[in-house]
Formats: structure tokens, sequence, C-alpha cells
């Protein structure tokens, strides 16, 4: 069954949203709902079952089976007439995606987007798949006989759908909890992680297991800590081979910065070429840490050409980040992003163009599609070498070419743009920018980490409670644990590049209320949702890390420090109990917990306290915090006074601070106890060094 060709124009409920996606199904002629209680209701009234379809604006195959389905005037007929159809963007509710996402994979022993679940009139799944074709194709069965199916099941089966989706439900209620696991916390954990990791490591071409490859940003994370702490050249080799092989692949944006989604292959060479903005602001902090550890160009390079992008394209002029943009434009995949040589050579002339097109292996056979997707297949240096060519002259026909292009390219009709801002996204790009203005001293970076900041706590709160999502002026949707932590994070980030005390006071304030709202006091770690939220068929906790770290790994890793800042011991002991809970499984799936790795490496290591007191505006006062931050250490927390101000009494680093001997001074505290104060960038650089 073909899609209708010009088919009448409709207009449904969607149409009154402000997510994008839910937009681009405004004027399908599928009756959608939005998830709530007008679509619950009615399910309930008219017993009938609900066909609930969660995606998001820059899925390829979600806008695939959109133009072959629910475009398609027969197809929704039949979805009409025999369900309750609710669409839902997984980037508002990634509750309700957790929960069915869950569901699909113990039916399908698979899951991913367009994701499709049959529900009974109270919510509970009884069927479920992914991408559906309009017609049987390659083993799967056409959406049209599975609607009918379906519908039968439900009229003539129905005390079968029933059972199955009562098993089904009590299945769900014991995903991610680790109920009696309350493992003592062995260091021997993280070193079994990192033997499993190095064990899957993709030897010739970096990253872990097979195609499709993913970034691996938050693994990469914990093993470089683990070098950091071990010395053990093995995992430093493997980080950087993964980062110099995805830097080099068609998954970077090799004119304009920034990373596509993932690989489809295991060269790193064809993406699904969506740019989301949490991997770019993983990566860019994966990248950072390298470049602090090795100072290697190419490192610093990438952070800033992906920042640099995130600002130009992803920024919106309230400050807050947008979340997405597509793989399609113009309704084909890829298409702003690929070349042909032939429009090289025009642009840069014949031999320019040649040199071009070889070392970005630009040939007239292409590498997707019959067209070419930017990438290096050697270094600079060695194709100088091979093609006979001065290096600085090779660089100067590069940099000259990719500018040429990237003008041009921004004349191309662009993918399409997900402009909502989500609390979660935002606090991992703040804290990334945060870092990168104190680590790469961007004093523009950190313009756009305190506007970010401002735009947040403006917008995104409401009577001291966080809201998801902010889109065209309007802020909705109750806040979720991973907007929590994630916001303190890029704030206590904020407070590290900046040092006003009242990026410190916000994070511990909204720590204060994501313990109030989300933690669980019987079994220890945090409920996905607020204890007021909408009641679901189940309140779930995450604890594994997906494509953004869980909320409860993020937790746990602020909840550390901030028992550093403050001294108050219930921080802490909240993060151990959260960390006892899952730490002894770990090691069986490392790739699945990179942050909560990190966060257990924080908690088992001595933590560097450092106290300044100085003027970070000085010569002198700069030298100092260069000498801290300049480094690759994450296991420090710094707190700086300067001398004219009063210490916040809620930040126990400062507490009875004063300069010694009127010059900037500088206090490192290790296993409980605090080290003579240090006058001197090189005494300090010792202190930090022993």
């Amino acid at each position: 069954m073909e899609p209708t060709a010009n088919a009448p124009r409709f207009t449904n409920r969607l149409i009154q949203e402000t997510s994008p996606y839910l937009l681009q199904h405004a004027h399908n002629p599928v009756d959608w709902y939005p998830w709530g209680e007008e679509a619950l209701n009615l399910a309930r009234t008219e017993d009938r079952p609900i066909l609930l379809s969660i995606g998001y604006s820059a899925c390829h195959w979600c806008h695939v089976m959109e133009h072959e389905s629910f475009e398609n005037v027969p197809i929704a007929r039949l979805m009409n007439e025999n369900y309750i159809c609710i669409k839902v963007d997984r980037e508002e509710r990634p509750d309700l995606d957790g929960i069915y996402m869950n569901a699909v994979q113990m039916m399908t022993g698979h899951g991913g987007w367009p994701m499709t679940v049959f529900l009974t009139p109270d919510g509970r799944p009884f069927y479920g798949g992914t991408y559906f074709p309009p017609v049987d194709r390659q083993g799967m069965p056409g959406f049209p006989r599975l609607l009918i199916a379906l519908a039968e099941a439900w009229r003539e089966r129905r005390d079968e759908i029933e059972k199955n989706a009562g098993s089904l439900l009590a299945e769900l209620g014991k995903v991610d909890r680790f109920r009696g696991a309350d493992a003592e916390l062995d260091p021997a954990f993280l070193d079994q992680s990192v033997t499993r990791l190095l064990q899957s490591l993709d030897r010739d071409q970096g990253g872990f297991g097979n195609r499709p490859k993913f970034p691996p940003s938050m693994s990469l994370t914990f093993l470089l800590r683990r070098y950091q702490r071990t010395g053990d050249k093995a995992i430093l080799n493997a980080v950087e081979l993964t980062l110099k092989k995805m830097a080099a692949g068609g998954i970077y944006d090799q004119l304009g910065g920034g990373f596509h989604r993932y690989s489809v292959d295991d060269r790193w060479l064809v993406p699904h070429f969506e740019k989301m903005l949490y991997d770019n602001a993983l990566l860019s902090r994966i990248y950072l840490d390298a470049w602090l550890l090795t100072r290697q160009p190419l490192y610093r390079r990438i952070v800033e050409e992906t920042l640099d992008y995130v600002s130009r394209e992803m920024t919106d002029i309230s400050g807050g980040f947008y979340s997405t943009q597509d793989a399609d434009s113009e309704g084909v995949e890829g298409r702003f992003f690929v070349w042909q040589p032939e429009e090289i050579c025009r642009l840069l002339g014949d031999e320019e163009g040649r040199i071009f097109c070889e070392f970005y292996d630009v040939t007239t056979a292409g590498n997707f599609e019959e067209s070419n997707i930017l990438h290096i297949e050697e270094s600079l240096d060695h194709f100088a070498t091979r093609e006979r060519l001065d290096p600085e002259r090779l660089r100067d026909i590069l940099d000259r070419g990719r500018q040429i292009l990237f003008k041009v390219r921004e004349e191309r009709i662009k993918p399409g743009r997900d402009e909502k801002m989500l609390t979660a996204w935002n606090g991992l790009m703040l804290r990334s920018f945060a870092e990168a203005a104190r680590g790469l001293e961007r004093s523009d970076y950190l313009e756009v980490a305190i506007r970010n900041a401002r735009f947040v706590l403006t917008s995104l709160r409401r009577d001291g409670r966080l809201l998801r999502t902010h889109k065209d002026g309007e802020s909705r949707l109750n806040a979720y644990l991973e907007d929590y932590a994630n916001l303190i994070d890029g704030l206590l980030a904020l407070y590290h590049a900046t040092f006003d005390p009242q990026w410190f006071v916000e994070a511990r304030q909204l720590a204060d209320k994501m313990i109030e709202l989300f933690h669980d006091d019987e079994d220890g770690g945090f409920f996905f949702t607020s204890i007021d939220h909408e009641r679901l068929i189940t309140r779930s906790k995450d604890y594994y890390d997906n494509a953004t770290p869980s909320g409860n790994s993020v937790a746990a890793e602020v909840l550390i420090r901030l028992a550093q800042y403050t001294g108050e011991e219930s921080y802490r002991q909240c993060a151990e109990r959260l960390l006892r809970q899952v730490a002894a499984v770990t090691p069986r799936m490392p790739t699945g917990f990179g942050h909560l790795l990190g966060a257990l490496d924080l908690f088992l290591s001595p933590l560097h306290e450092i106290a300044v007191v100085a003027d970070p505006d000085s010569p002198a006062g700069k030298e100092m915090l260069r000498t801290i931050f300049g480094r690759f250490m994450p296991t420090k927390v710094v707190a700086l006074l300067h001398p004219a101000a009063t210490p916040d009494p809620s930040i126990r680093l400062l507490a009875d601070r004063q300069p010694v001997n009127g010059l900037p001074t500088v206090w490192v505290c290790r296993n409980f106890h605090c080290e003579m104060p240090v006058n001197s960038p090189q005494a300090l650089e010792d202190r930090l060094n022993g």
C-alpha cells in the first residue's frame, strides 16, 4: 500500500502542542492525541486499545514511517477506527519513552525509534515494535496487516491479551531495580570494568564492539580517569585511538564542526546525519580532557570547532540551547553534508581541488550513495610526504578549501532544527562551555555559559521547581531527575569557571530539592519522576548510561562534590547508597555504566580539595588558577574567596581562610588533611604533583 498522492489537508489535536516533532504530525490524517487525560479517558470510556507512537524530530526513520503510513489516508482510517492514537515526543517525555522502550525490548529483544506500542486502555503494553513498513517487507509485517490483526485479537482474544499485559507489567516493575545488591564499593569493580572495555576495543578503528558505532564519550572519560590514576599506557592508547578515528571520520562534520549521532559502519565513515545537543556536549568534554592531559592540538581544535558550532547554530537568542538538527534536508538524508568532486574543483580550482578531494577521500564513485562524505584517511604529514607537498602549503590549501566549501554549504537548504530547549540537555552543554571557558581561557565561552544558566534558571523554573522543556516562550512539563542532576552539574562547573557564589548556592538548593522530590528513602537511589508526578503504570529508576548519562549517575557525582564543598555527610551517604545498589553489576556491562563508573571512581579516589584566596582577575590570581585548571585532574574540588569578600558559610572549604603574606594563597587538602598553604604557582605545581 503506497502513500496516497494529493491527500486532503487535515488538522488534528497536535496543532496545539509546542514540540516540533508533534507539530510535524499535526496535519496527518491520523486522529492523533497528545499524551494526556483526554486521550486516556477516551480509551477507558470507549474500551479501545491505544496505539502509542514515540519518536523525535531528528529521527530519519520516524520521518519515513510518517510519510509511508501516517500520511496515508487508508492506513490512517484503520488507525482511527480501531485505536486511540497517541503521539509522544520522546525528548519531552523520557518517562513514557523509558517505560515503553523497556516493554518493547522485552517483547522483541531490541528497541529504537520510531517506537510503536499497543496498549490496553489503562496503559499496559501488549504488543510493540519499532518501524513497520506500509507493506510486508524483509520479514516485517506491513503496518495495515498488523493493525487489522491486533484489532481482531483485541475483540476475539481479549482475555489472552489482558493476561499477557499483566505479566509484562510485572516484569517492567523489576527493571532497573537492584534491591539486595547493596555491594561493598570495591575498587576491583573499576579494574574489572577497564579490562572488559579493553577486551571489546576495536583495535583498528577504535570504539567498542562492531557496527553501528555510537560515540562512547562516557566510557572514554572513565578510561581517561583510570589512566590518570594508574598510568597504564594501554588505557590511554585505547582512548586516543578512538578520539583520533572519530575526529577523522565522517561522523565528525569536517567543515562546520560538531558530531553526528552515530556511524552505521565500523570506520566512523557514514553517519546518521542528525546532530544532537547531548552528543556534542559529552564529546567536547572528553576532547577537552584529552587536550588537558596530552596537549595535542587536534583535541583542542575539535573542542573549539564543536562548541563554536553549538554557539553558531544551536543557541537561541535567549541563551538556551536547541535540541537537535535533522538528518534530512529537502527530504533526503545527508544531502546538506555531501559533495561531488566536480563541485569542489569548480570552487577551489583544478589543482587545489584535486588535493582537497584526495585528502578528504572525495571520488567520482563516492562513498555514500554516489556522493561523498568528507573524511580523513591519513595524517596531514603523511599525505604531504606522499604527495611531495610542503606541509604548510598543504595546511593552507585545506584551510582555505574548508572555508570556501563551508560558505557555499551555508547557502544550501539546511536540515530542520528542533528548537525546543530541554533542561537536562542544557545542563550538559552548560557544563561543557563552562569547563572549556576555564580550561581554554575562552571568555566568549564563559559568556555563553552564563547566559545559558540565567536562561534556564529564569525560564525553566517555577515556584522553585524545574520544568522540562521551553519552546516559543512557553515552558511546560514537570522536570525529571536528569533535569535536576544535569543542571546542578552544569552550575557547579560554572562556579569553577567564575567563582561567583550565586551559582554554587543555586546548585545546592536544586540538589536539596532533587533529594526531596526524587529520592527513594526505602531502597536508595532516585526515581526518574518526582513524588507528585503523573501516575504511570510503573515508577521507574534509571541507572544505565545510554545516549545521555542517567540521572542517578550524575546525581551521585554532584552529591559527592557537594559533600566536599559543604562538609554535609548526608550528601555523601546518599551517593554511597546509590552506588552500592548497582556497583557490582558494572563490570558485566561497563559500556552501559560509563558515567556511573566515573562517579564510583570519584567516590573511591582521594579528592583534591583546593581552597584559593585571591583576586581571580589579577595576574597573580590568574596564574594560580591556570596552574590548577590547566591540567587534567578530575578529582579536584576548588573554591575561591576574593580577599575583599565574605565567604559563603555553606562552602566549608573557605572557612577561616586568610591570605598569607598578602599574596594569592592556595591550600591543597587530601585524605582529610590540609597541607601548608603556598603562595607561588611553582610551589602549587609541586604540591599538586606530590
